[in-house]
């Protein structure tokens, strides 16, 4: 599957990318990147046997931008690709591209139906980014996980799409077709953060007979009501949570993807120092129906103390009411409250930090996160992740020797 998605990507790459530099002259060029030193140490050996027992893990990364804009400014196209190699885990050793695409952007012709309709079309590999709440996006579905990366979900595959996107005063709607399927990426045997036994996702299953060739599709409106932001969208396709099955020879996990019908809307109210924030998703798959929800509030104290510092209070509650036969979810019952703080100097001092508690089992896990620029070009970040209260029954409990404080030094040019 690997090699089908590498030529299927290169076609992409080809055309969406080599339609820029086709009509580039007189254009505009932007080159920068990054590359990264990440270090981790772990305060805990790790809970299974066949796990690597290092205390420490060092890895190198490096994500590569050039964008393009033509000289009228309505064609752009946009290469990312990045890379990392991770000393422990081969499956954590890996590259994707990020972002691969062409867009040209214009308005609907002059007495058509669609007259001062703006519009955006674009062909290749993209990240689109969905929600509004802190501790977990549940409407973000389009782009899959790229769990090597981290845990928090947060960092995403690059997905071959086509996209149109329509913009009046009514508001942006937007069309996707998504041609291929990106599999979420999961450690191997030697890697942290990982269930009793590893995941197979090189030999992956589906519902569908076009496996990771299904069409997918998705259907987004968003606008704006006064102080009110929201988002509604219809997503039909091939789920981008598995499930997780137990191979034939008892020594793997083998992920299944089913097609499911999704509903997702996001909110977000605006008032003075207030945030108040809503995402919810109605799911049809698998097993039955289930819905989900995630909503609270973000109040921001502004210039504390006569200083250019900010100082955010968050706190958002997570419900899930899916069957156990679902993909699973550590956000069912949950309580989630954080501070963030925000110095706003030269140097863009920042700092998250924040703690989860499931109200029915009591498994907590903490997270700080902090940033701060060194001259103009280096950046460090520090993280620290915790789990407590983890019995063998509860999801939490595969990484509950996973506490670690992460230190990634990062060159930007």
């Amino acid at each position: 599957m690997k090699d089908t998605f590498r030529q299927f990507l290169l076609g992409l790459v080809m055309l969406s990318v080599g339609c820029g530099v086709a009509v580039a002259s007189d254009s505009e060029w932007d080159l920068s990147g990054n590359t990264a030193l990440q270090l981790r140490g772990f305060s805990q050996n790790a809970l299974w046997p066949e796990q690597n027992s290092s205390d420490a893990e060092v890895s190198l990364s490096g994500e590569w931008e050039v964008r393009w804009r033509s000289e009228e400014g309505d064609q752009r196209a946009s290469f990312i690709p990045f890379a990392r190699w991770d000393e422990n885990d081969d499956e954590r050793t890996h590259m994707d591209l990020r972002e691969g695409y062409w867009a040209y952007e214009g308005t609907a012709y002059e007495g058509s139906a669609y007259d001062g309709v703006d519009f955006e079309f674009l062909v290749g590999v993209n990240k689109v980014f969905w929600g509004v709440t802190e501790s977990v996006h549940l409407v973000d579905i389009i782009n899959q996980t790229d769990l090597v990366e981290d845990i928090d979900q947060e960092d995403k595959l690059g997905q071959p799409m086509v996209n149109l996107a329509l913009q009046q005063d009514w508001g942006l709607l937007n069309i996707y077709l998504l041609p291929y399927f990106r599999e979420r990426t999961f450690p191997g045997q030697d890697g942290r953060f990982r269930a009793p036994l590893p995941v197979d996702w090189d030999d992956a299953e589906y519902e569908s007979g076009a496996e990771e060739k299904h069409m997918d599709l998705a259907l987004r409106y968003s606008h704006y009501f006064g102080d009110v932001d929201v988002g509604v969208y219809y997503f039909r396709g091939t789920n981008r949570e598995p499930r997780l099955e137990v191979s034939s020879n008892g020594q793997r996990l083998t992920p299944f993807y089913d097609q499911i019908d999704q509903l997702g809307v996001d909110v977000q109210y605006t008032k003075d120092a207030w945030l108040w924030k809503l995402e919810t998703i109605v799911r049809d798959g698998y097993d039955e129906s289930f819905m989900a929800a995630v909503g609270g509030f973000e109040y921001t104290f502004y210039q504390v103390y006569e200083s250019n510092a900010d100082i955010g209070f968050l706190m958002e509650y997570q419900y899930d009411d899916r069957s156990s036969k679902e993909p699973i979810t550590i956000a069912d019952n949950d309580l989630f409250v954080g501070g963030r703080w925000s110095l706003n100097d030269t140097q863009d001092t920042a700092l998250l930090a924040g703690v989860v508690v499931d109200d029915e089992t009591s498994e907590t896990f903490f997270n700080i996160e902090a940033e701060r620029r060194f001259g103009d070009s280096v950046v460090v970040e520090l993280r620290v992740r915790a789990i407590t209260n983890a019995e063998p029954d509860e999801p939490l409990y595969s990484f509950s020797q996973d506490d670690y404080i992460q230190l990634q030094i990062s060159r930007f040019f």
